[in-house]
């Protein structure tokens, strides 16, 4: 029954995020229908061009084959996560998984007709030498490419929940599973044997996991996990919880951040789920899309060990071990809301938000929008490929952008 519920609940949130343009259209759009003819169409570059006031780089690498850049459509789907593997480059969306030749530009499409056991994609990595991809409704599923052949893991196997919204293997070998129902461990990563498998949840760990909602994962720097969830920040180090919310400094004041709030559709207007966490969080008196506890996005900065915390509507919030600074419009974001955290290879820090791709570098915010080559401002995902070349994500489309369009 609570599958049932939940599959309900994520139709419904669909149809409030396309009215409302807030953060759910991105990351909780209902289960879609068969993909199919979509994705015969999915990755078809259209008209590619560089904006006239965007010229390459004295020693830039060169730029993408089609030109400046160029855009790729998925039509009316949300590229929720891309992973640039060796060759190639994933893009999971709200219609399956596409994997896109570097080499030859060729694509293939995978959907519930080659495997998947659900279309709706949010995490795309790699697992054990196997592409992973955490979808929602239908579990987690492994792709191996030397068969051509997905293997799922889904309730009955152990996972907390169909809906999986990430996955994290640590350098020990464990491999944790963020889902709607807690966080699954895996120890050593041996998913076949069910003796392995553990979930926590809030009740589990006596509240040392905040919420039941878990939407990240990341490996700390000291062998501890940390779970972005929709209740606050939590750290699981040597069998020991921790956890810290807005009243710890996760997230920024609403007086601070309430004139920037442009969605007035608060999802705690049409689910009783979000209304009670409003409710227990003290926010039953904002009406606007705010919860400074309810963390989107989540990264552990390899240069440093801070944990980055991007909220819904709070801003972002960097941790490091023993208090929050945050960052909101005020010091130069472009949102509030912060879908996505990616650290590239060069160590730099971006921020994929509700009005465009912000890179933070040298104490410095610098913002990236349609202007500058992307899809759509509304950015959900973003990798670079062995080439150079970024790769950014959003509602309708991928935009693969040379690196001196980012410069």
């Amino acid at each position: 029954m609570r599958f049932d519920i939940r599959i309900i609940l994520a139709a419904l949130v669909a149809v409030i995020a396309l009215a409302a343009g807030a953060y759910e259209l991105g990351r909780r759009s209902g289960v879609p229908g068969p993909a199919a003819p979509l994705l015969e169409s999915a990755l078809k570059p259209r008209a590619a061009s560089a904006p006239s006031a965007a010229q390459p780089q004295p020693g830039a690498p060169p730029p993408s084959a089609a030109g400046q850049f160029t855009h790729f459509r998925v039509g009316n789907k949300n590229v929720k996560d891309i992973f640039a593997d060796e060759g190639s480059v994933w893009v999971g969306f709200s219609g399956g998984v596409i994997r896109y030749d570097l080499k030859t530009g060729g694509h293939q499409a995978f959907d519930t007709t080659s495997g998947l056991m659900s279309n709706g994609v949010f995490h795309v990595s790699r697992l054990g030498g196997r592409i992973a991809v955490g979808t929602y409704g239908g579990g987690m599923s492994l792709f191996d490419a030397a068969t051509e052949k997905w293997e799922n893991y889904n309730i009955p196997d152990g996972l907390g929940d169909a809906f999986v919204y990430d996955i994290l293997e640590t350098s020990w070998g464990d491999v944790w599973i963020a889902t709607w129902s807690g966080a699954n461990r895996v120890k050593k990563g041996a998913l076949r044997d069910p003796a392995k498998w553990e979930l926590f949840t809030v009740e589990s760990t006596k509240g040392g996991l905040p919420n039941d909602w878990v939407y990240g994962l990341a490996e700390g720097k000291n062998g501890e996990v940390w779970f972005a969830t929709e209740g606050g920040l939590a750290r699981y180090k040597d069998g020991q919880w921790s956890n810290w919310t807005h009243a710890q400094g996760l997230g920024a004041d609403y007086e601070k951040v309430k004139e920037a709030i442009k969605f007035k559709n608060d999802p705690g207007q049409y689910s009783s789920h979000h209304a009670q966490q409003k409710v227990e969080q003290g926010l039953e008196d904002v009406t606007v899309a705010y919860n400074p506890n309810y963390i989107v996005s989540l990264l552990v900065d390899r240069r440093d060990g801070a944990v980055w915390a991007g909220t819904w509507g709070g801003g972002l919030a960097r941790f490091d071990g023993a208090a929050f600074t945050s960052y909101t419009t005020a010091e130069g974001l472009p949102s509030n809301h912060i879908f996505m955290l990616y650290q590239d290879p060069e160590g730099e820090l971006w921020a994929g938000t509700s009005d465009g791709l912000a890179r933070m570098a040298k104490g410095a915010v610098k913002r990236y929008t349609t202007e500058n080559g992307l899809f759509s401002n509304n950015v959900f995902s973003m990798a670079v490929d062995r080439n150079g070349d970024v790769w950014v994500g959003s509602f309708g489309g991928v935009a693969r952008l040379a690196p001196s369009l980012l410069q």
